[in-house]
């Protein structure tokens, strides 16, 4: 009921929950639970490497080493969160980073011409995905599986199979996209948590979010009700590509200096187990971007801890493979449960 005019409202009603209730399901291990486990992790690494893990440098490290995984991750998060995939994000990463590389160093082109250049060029990968998985209607795992591969033998292409190296590279203005630091942490951080509060607006504040994760939660549903499904996952397509390849690609490029025929697909795995790690947080069964970010800070510290107490090399692998295990599992049981 609403309240009299010039009157105060009425109290709650039996069914509104308590300002208590309300705090303990937002930090429920179900709602938040990445949270806990980074704390734990914190908690472990402290101890296992009491010397290297628990200091300021540390912070530092996980935050600068992960931004372009994050940024990465975050360019899933539109076109899952419409129901299809983008298996090509590492690929267009790798070609956009040896482009721009190439364009620079190997074609003698201005700074700002090649970075225009490659975030043309990360478009025209988004329209070739979207092309293939929404006009042709080739599923999007086989899709932008196949493209990614196209990907691939650019780099190989662009680069000649071999680094592209140069000092137009490290030092000066292109040096300084990613590198310069405020604090101790580079402006990559900076370009992460833009695009993050970019797609959560987008995600839980406007029509095209609430499309969005319609169109990923019942397509059929969805079109039903004059939501245009298809427009929607050819933009999500499109989007994905210019903050992976891009965004990332450019941000990646400044840090590491060089074009390497390799950069690229080792984001792949990082990345997704990230989105669907992010899924089971904050909004469960739904990608979101503050979760994403939050899973990615998870990994990157046990990835960082497990480097500080001199574990295995392989170790990192395997933890990163056994979250987005989980994170699958608790994501499809969250769905599973939501429509039923």
């Amino acid at each position: 009921m609403a309240p009299a005019l010039g009157g105060a409202p009425p109290p709650p009603t039996s069914t509104t929950p308590s300002a208590a209730t309300r705090w303990r399901r937002a930090l429920s291990f179900r709602n938040v639970g990445a949270l806990y486990v980074w704390l734990i992790l914190i908690v472990v690494f402290s101890f296992w490497a009491p010397e290297t893990f628990p200091h300021w440098d540390t912070v530092r490290q996980v935050l600068n080493g992960n931004a372009v995984t994050a940024l990465v991750a975050l360019s899933l998060v539109i076109p899952l969160s419409a129901g299809v995939f983008d298996l090509s994000i590492g690929y267009a990463l790798g070609l956009c980073n040896v482009l721009l590389a190439y364009l620079i160093v190997r074609a003698g082109m201005g700074v700002d011409l090649a970075l225009l250049l490659t975030l043309v060029a990360a478009l025209a990968i988004g329209v070739v995905n979207a092309v293939v998985v929404v006009v042709f209607r080739i599923d999007s795992f086989i899709g932008t599986l196949a493209t990614g591969s196209l990907l691939l033998a650019g780099v190989t292409f662009v680069s000649g199979n071999s680094e592209i190296v140069g000092s137009e590279l490290t030092h000066g203005f292109f040096s300084d996209i990613a590198n310069t630091q405020i604090g101790g942490i580079s402006l990559s951080v900076l370009y992460m948590l833009i695009v993050a509060v970019v797609i959560w607006f987008v995600l839980e504040h406007t029509v095209s979010g609430r499309w969005l994760y319609a169109s990923g939660f019942n397509a059929d549903a969805a079109r039903l009700a004059g939501i245009p499904v298809r427009r929607l996952r050819f933009i999500g397509l499109v989007v994905s590509a210019i903050i992976a390849g891009g965004i990332a690609g450019i941000t990646v490029s400044s840090q590491i200096g060089s074009g390497s025929t390799t950069v690229g697909p080792p984001y792949l795995l990082n990345a997704f187990a990230a989105a669907f790690l992010g899924a089971t947080q904050l909004r469960q069964g739904r990608f979101n971007a503050w979760g994403t970010l939050i899973a990615v800070l998870m990994l990157g510290t046990g990835t960082a801890g497990l480097g500080l107490a001199g574990a295995p090399v392989w170790a990192p692998d395997v933890f990163t493979g056994v979250v987005l295990l989980a994170a699958l599992a608790v994501t499809r049981a969250e769905r599973n449960a939501a429509m039923g």
